[in-house]
This record gives structure tokens, C-alpha cells and sequence, in this order.
């Protein structure tokens, strides 16, 4: 266990998701669904495979072989996660980058965190030992944080004309965004349950890599190829009937728009995308016996980089000073929340070896 190198992995895999969305603005002539598909197909299928088949030794037989309750509520949840991932696309479509993360990953950290150890009936557990306090209290923190993001969304919403806001974002629509952004985070907590149901899979990787001399930090790979299908379920089905629907599907071949331009850009998309849970993965095997906070610090890290995202895009603009103190406000305390969260399992993790010791 090393939980701040834990931190620093979610920190990069925050850094990743919360730029995944920025190749997606060179897309051009293109419908939302069919950019959103081709950058499923590198997200959630082609790199889940290419990186647990170089990285994790017999990954596809370990998949073959491990149980089928495992494998079956990994992706079962990870489809639940898919529909999270579906509308959370739309909710930044029509919300910005800053704004349309906070929102969307605010409900996405409350749900995603404190629910798993409460279903397995651990959180009393957990409030009774004194680092575990101090992993929720960096939850509290953490929703703090996300609440004063919050304030400056609406600020923000308060201050700028339908012009200005429509600048930044084409397709700017305040209350249908936040629906969507709403139902998104409680959906993308899906996640959380979908690498909680995988575990016998996790740590059937875990013995074939200690086995083969190498380090367990991949030992998710294999689970992730599992749920990030059960997500593309979802999205391709979706995305299809919207091919259908808007009679877009010809763009995927249409001579008239910049095809391999798109094609690259979407495939970027995608890997940057699926980096932040290969990194997420990494993250929670340094976490110990508290790896349910690595959901908190997942979306927490992808707040923090898409704010400043919206920041460096100029999404802020025209806005006053007292909603840029909301947001360096919010950085600040969201930054805090991760330290909180990182120090609660150094303490459990020292305590684990003082115990072995």
C-alpha cells in the first residue's frame, strides 16, 4: 500500500478524463452520436484489450475462467455505468466542460462512494476507527467543494446573456444540462459497484502477475475490458438508434466531411478517455483496506482539471470576481479533500503494518 502514490495515479487519471472532451471540439460535420461512437470503440473495446493483453499475462484466459457471478454483475453494472457515461456526454454538450463535470461528478462522488460500503454494511466499521473518520471527512470535504463549484455555475448562469453563454457553448442549455447531468452522476456511480462486484477477477490478475514477476498495479486491466464492454452496450445501441433516427449514420463514410481528421480526432478522444480508468486502476490498488475512497479522489481529480479546462477555454469569461473566487474557492477546497482522503489511508495503511509487525 502507498496511498499518495494512489492519490498522484487518480490525480492523472482525473487529468485524462478531464480532458478527454477537448479533441472532440476539431470534429467537424459530424453528429454528436457518431463521433461518440467511434470514440466508444477505442475507448471501451479496442484499448481495454490491447493494454491487459501487453501488460497482465494470460488476461483473456483469465477471463475465460473466472466465475461467472463475477463476470456477469461486472458487466451488468458496468452497462448500468454505460447509460451514466451515455447522458454525461450530453450533459457537457450542453453545459460546457466546467460546469457539466462539476454538476454531473458531484452526484457521481456521493453516490459512487459512500454507497458500496454501506450496501456491504461497512461503513460503521469504517466511522469507528480513526482513519477512517478522516477518509469521510474528506468526503465531506470533497462535497463541500463540489457544492462551491457549484455556486459558481450558477453565478455564472446568473451573469452571462444567452449570447455569451451560447459563445463558449453552441448548444448552451441551462436546465435541460442539469437534468441530464443530474441523472448522468447518479448512473456513472455505477462504476464503482461494477469494480466491486469484479474483485475475484482482480485477484485472479493479481496472482497470475506476482506469478509472472510483475507488478500487481495492473491487476484491474483485465476486469476493466469487462465492464468498459458492458458500457459499450449501452452507447452503441443508443448511438444507433440516433444514426437511424437523425439519419446520420452515412457520416461515418461521407466524403463530404474530413473523415480521417475525425477518425483521429474521436480515436484520441477515446484513448485519452479510457486512460483515466487505467489510471484509476492503478490507483486503487495503493489505497488499502479504503479503496472505496478512490471513487471520492477519481472525481475529485477530474473536477479539479476540467474546471481549469473551462478556465484556459475562456468558458469563465465576462463573469465577476465574486465567481471566480467561487471557483478558486472550490479548487481549493476539492484539493484539500484529497489530502484528507490520503492521509486517512496512510493512517490504516501504517496501522495494517504495525499490526504485522
Amino acid at each position: 500500500m502507498n496511498p499518495f502514490l494512489g492519490v498522484v495515479y487518480h490525480w492523472i487519471g482525473g487529468l485524462a478524463a478531464g480532458s478527454f472532451y477537448l479533441p472532440f471540439r476539431g470534429v467537424k460535420k459530424w453528429s454528436w452520436e457518431t463521433y461518440w461512437l467511434v470514440n466508444g470503440v477505442f475507448s471501451w473495446i479496442l484499448a481495454p484489450l490491447v493494454m491487459a493483453s501487453l501488460l497482465v499475462p494470460d488476461a483473456l484466459d483469465i477471463l475465460r475462467h473466472a466465475d461467472s457471478g463475477a463476470l456477469g454483475w461486472a458487466y451488468f453494472w458496468g452497462a448500468m455505468w454505460g447509460i451514466g457515461g451515455l447522458t454525461f456526454g450530453l450533459s457537457v454538450r450542453y453545459l460546457g466542460i466546467a460546469l457539466g463535470y462539476g454538476i454531473a461528478l458531484g452526484f457521481c462522488a456521493a453516490f459512487g462512494t459512500l454507497i458500496p460500503p454501506a450496501y456491504f454494511g461497512e461503513l460503521g466499521r469504517i466511522a469507528g476507527e480513526t482513519s477512517g473518520r478522516f477518509v469521510l471527512l474528506g468526503v465531506a470535504v470533497c462535497l463541500g467543494g463540489i457544492f462551491a463549484s457549484g455556486l459558481a455555475g450558477k453565478s455564472k448562469e446568473g451573469e452571462l446573456s444567452a449570447e455569451q453563454k451560447k459563445a463558449h457553448v453552441a448548444e448552451f442549455n441551462f436546465l435541460k444540462g442539469v437534468m441530464v447531468a443530474a441523472f448522468a452522476g447518479v448512473m456513472s456511480a455505477c462504476m464503482s459497484f461494477a469494480f466491486a462486484a469484479g474483485k475475484p477477477i482482480a485477484a485472479a490478475a493479481k496472482a497470475s502477475l506476482l506469478a509472472h514477476g510483475r507488478s500487481d498495479v495492473w491487476q484491474n486491466l483485465p476486469l476493466l475490458i469487462v465492464i468498459l464492454l458492458g458500457g459499450f452496450t449501452t452507447n452503441f445501441f443508443w448511438c444507433v438508434i440516433l444514426n437511424v433516427k437523425n439519419r446520420s449514420a452515412r457520416e461515418y463514410l461521407d466524403a463530404a466531411t474530413p473523415l480521417p481528421l475525425n477518425y483521429i480526432l474521436s480515436a484520441l478522444a477515446g484513448v485519452t478517455w479510457y486512460l483515466q480508468f487505467f489510471f484509476y486502476g492503478m490507483g486503487t490498488t495503493k489505497m488499502g483496506k479504503y479503496d472505496f475512497s478512490s471513487w471520492t479522489l477519481h472525481m475529485v481529480s477530474i473536477i479539479i482539471f476540467s474546471t481549469l479546462w473551462g478556465v484556459v477555454l475562456k468558458e469563465w469569461r465576462g463573469t465577476s470576481k465574486k465567481t471566480h473566487a467561487l471557483i478558486a474557492v472550490g479548487l481549493a477546497v476539492l484539493i484539500l479533500s484529497t489530502l484528507i482522503i490520503g492521509y486517512g489511508n496512510f493512517l490504516k495503511a501504517r496501522a495494517s503494518r504495525d499490526r504485522v509487525n
